[in-house]
């Protein structure tokens, strides 16, 4: 008989913990990916803080100037209505122009710190000492500053410290050369280092470089007209008597006209082909290139002829080897005459920094890069040469390459140790990996830059331009086209100026 009683089991139910567990670990992985994404595209995994060296630079910003230092902190208010100039990046000091009247060509200018305190005063001006390359590229010497009072001028260092009273008629850089300064007084030239200490008597009609190493000396013109050489450490190289000196130095020797004729001679006054040419092109050891009716070639210092004076133009390379033009194409050329590469290239350079020739031919983009055995190793375009980290950076094909100077592949994060960040391509499109591989930065990029010295790389999409920091996070959004940019280069929000020779950056 049915009671109508439900049956109970005292039996429970067991989870499946198998089962469970595969649920858990399924949602935690989906939730790290989901998280590891995010935090990728945001920059915020896989890469260290780079540690960079503070700076300062101009920058230009709603038509003022001010400063910021290497991570794009501004550190002097752009309140400034002319550039400010910053003769050593590494230094804290400032020169600031106020109070211009354009009209009158009048202006007052005072020297601050990162603190906006003024650090010399007394002065009726102060400016930095311009110096430039033999590309006209602009420079500063470093550690002095030109000031004037009642007309006059001297030197100051950085800190203040008075290096030459202010009683000259005029100072400025000697043109090229790195720590030389060139004094007038009284209506004659003298020269003084970076700390005042005289080279060279003001008792000069003129003072000029023989070269831009200045351990080489200075040619110094009398006041009869005659020339000679003074050495860095005062003393007299070539005797001030001759009719002209050339700026040309090699091995000890110096080019010298005197009646009329052209001959080299040395220090101890030894004269060499005299005579026996019209002009030199320069001095490599024993070895000369001399113009001869407007043709060149190489004779040794004894007169042998090397190569007979038959070329529109040469200019030294290594060892015996010298790169030659003939019917306006240059190749390379060995003093047995032997022709080591035919003249077939519209330009032809040598980089003795890194034993590499760089061939170009107008009708051809890609430059062939040769080595010291005279072969074609490479072709591509220069993007980048570091002779201190020893590599090239060179565009073949479509892609950016890296190579020693044994032309030697090697991928960047063997050489730009310093990077937290490296630029990588994959399916046309730009990211960024760290220095084990892992991306870091998405490929969504049309174009990008390596990261640059500030720990900042540039990112390029649609069109714009932005850029990303040390650990990948977008700093700026790309939104500049920078059509007329030499340089892409970004420091936190600002973008590097136009204008290289000023240094400045802008966030217009």
């Amino acid at each position: 008989m049915s009671s109508g009683a439900k049956r109970y089991s005292d039996e429970k139910k067991k989870l499946n913990i198998k089962k469970v567990f595969a649920v858990i670990i399924a949602l935690a992985v989906i939730i790290m990916v989901v998280i590891g994404t995010i935090k990728i595209l945001n920059g915020e995994i896989g890469a260290e803080e780079k540690t960079v060296a503070n700076q300062y630079f101009a920058v230009y910003t709603n038509e003022k100037w001010g400063v910021i230092n290497s991570k794009g902190d501004i550190v002097l208010k752009p309140e400034y209505d002319e550039t400010i100039i910053i003769p050593d990046t590494k230094k804290d000091v400032f020169l600031c122009t106020y109070d211009v009247n354009y009209i009158e060509g009048s202006y007052k200018a005072k020297v601050v710190d990162h603190k906006g305190k003024e650090i010399i005063t007394g002065y009726d001006t102060i400016q930095a000492l311009e110096n430039y390359d033999a590309n006209n590229n602009l420079w500063y010497e470093t550690d002095v500053l030109l000031v004037s009072k009642d007309g006059k001028y001297g030197l100051v260092d950085f800190k203040g410290k008075e290096l030459l009273k202010c009683e000259y008629e005029a100072i400025q850089a000697l043109r090229g050369v790195k720590n030389s300064i060139l004094i007038q007084k009284d209506g004659k030239y003298g020269l003084v280092d970076h700390i005042g200490a005289t080279i060279i008597e003001t008792e000069y009609k003129a003072i000029k470089p023989i070269s831009e190493d200045y351990a080489n000396g200075y040619i110094v013109t009398n006041a009869n007209n005659k020339m000679g050489v003074i050495g860095r450490d005062k003393s007299i190289a070539i005797e001030v008597k001759y009719q002209d000196v050339q700026a040309i130095y090699g091995n000890g020797n110096y080019v010298v006209k005197e009646d009329g004729k052209w001959s080299i001679i040395n220090s101890e006054g030894v004269t060499y082909l005299k005579g026996k040419f019209d002009s030199i092109k320069s001095i490599d050891g024993e070895n000369v290139i001399v113009i001869s009716n407007k043709k060149y070639g190489v004779m040794t210092l004894t007169g042998e002829t090397k190569i007979e004076p038959k070329y529109q133009e040469m200019i030294y390379a290594f060892d015996n080897n010298y790169i030659f033009k003939e019917n306006s194409k240059y190749g390379i050329i060995n003093l047995t005459g032997e022709q080591k590469i035919k003249a077939t290239y519209d330009s032809l350079i040598y980089r003795a920094e890194s034993g590499i020739f760089e061939a170009d031919k107008a009708n051809l983009v890609d430059t062939d890069f040769i080595g010291n055995d005279f072969t074609v190793k490479l072709k591509g375009i220069l993007s980048e040469i570091n002779t201190e980290l020893g590599y090239m950076k060179i565009r073949v094909g479509s892609e950016y390459k890296y190579y020693n100077f044994k032309f030697e592949e090697k991928d960047s994060k063997e050489l730009l140790k310093g990077n937290t960040l490296f630029l990588d391509k994959k399916d046309e499109k730009y990211g960024y990996i760290n220095k084990d591989g892992i991306v870091v930065v998405d490929y969504i990029y049309d174009d990008a830059k390596e990261q640059n010295e500030f720990g900042y790389a540039s990112v390029k999409k649609d069109g714009m331009w932005g850029c990303i920091d040390s650990k990948g996070k977008q700093v700026i959004a790309p939104s500049y086209t920078l059509e007329n940019a030499s340089l892409i280069e970004f420091i936190n929000t600002w973008h590097r100026g136009e204008d290289l020779n000023l240094n400045y950056y802008t966030d217009k």
